[in-house]
């Protein structure tokens, strides 16, 4: 019979605890208009905030944001990014904003930094920097969109996409 009652008992709590988290799940999503507040680190030179507020894309872009003008494919080199690394590049801003889109995942933050701009071509580095100790971390991969000010206009400059990771 007292058995009987813990059993009862564990049942009646874990029924409780089970409703309590259903209600968790039901609550209303973030909304979406509001700022985050997390901190994010000093951006490096060069770089201009990204093209959009959102949060970043879980898929790459595959079209430039509105206002934006893509750089064709045959003026994009992308062999120092991993062949899966999105190359989406854009111009705005009469063609001194170039926008790239970037890969994160985890704890890691991307940027994007200007690291040559010669007559022929301009170079970019595209960063994942991760935080200096090991954290727990969602295993997501995130694509935002960042942009980088060039000193002129882009226009038939070839565009060298290349990629690092960094411990802050």
């Amino acid at each position: 019979m007292k058995r009987l009652g813990t059993i009862i008992g564990a049942g009646v709590l874990l029924t409780v605890m089970t409703a309590c988290a259903g209600q968790e799940t039901a609550s209303q999503p973030p909304d979406p208009t509001s700022a985050p507040t997390t901190s994010q680190p000093a951006d490096p030179p060069g770089a201009v905030p990204p093209t959009e507020t959102s949060e970043p894309d879980r898929q790459p872009a595959v079209t430039p944001p509105t206002g934006g003008t893509e750089v064709p494919a045959a003026q994009i080199d992308a062999t120092g990014v991993a062949q899966d690394y999105p190359t989406m590049v854009w111009t705005e801003d009469g063609g001194t904003d170039v926008g790239v889109v970037a890969q994160e995942g985890g704890c890691g933050k991307a940027s994007a930094e200007v690291t040559e701009q010669a007559a022929a071509q301009v170079v970019i580095t595209l960063v994942e920097t991760q935080p200096p100790k090991p954290a727990q971390c969602t295993m997501d991969i995130r694509f935002p969109k960042l942009s980088v000010h060039l000193d002129s206009p882009l226009g038939d400059r070839k565009v060298v996409l290349k990629s690092e990771q960094r411990v802050q």
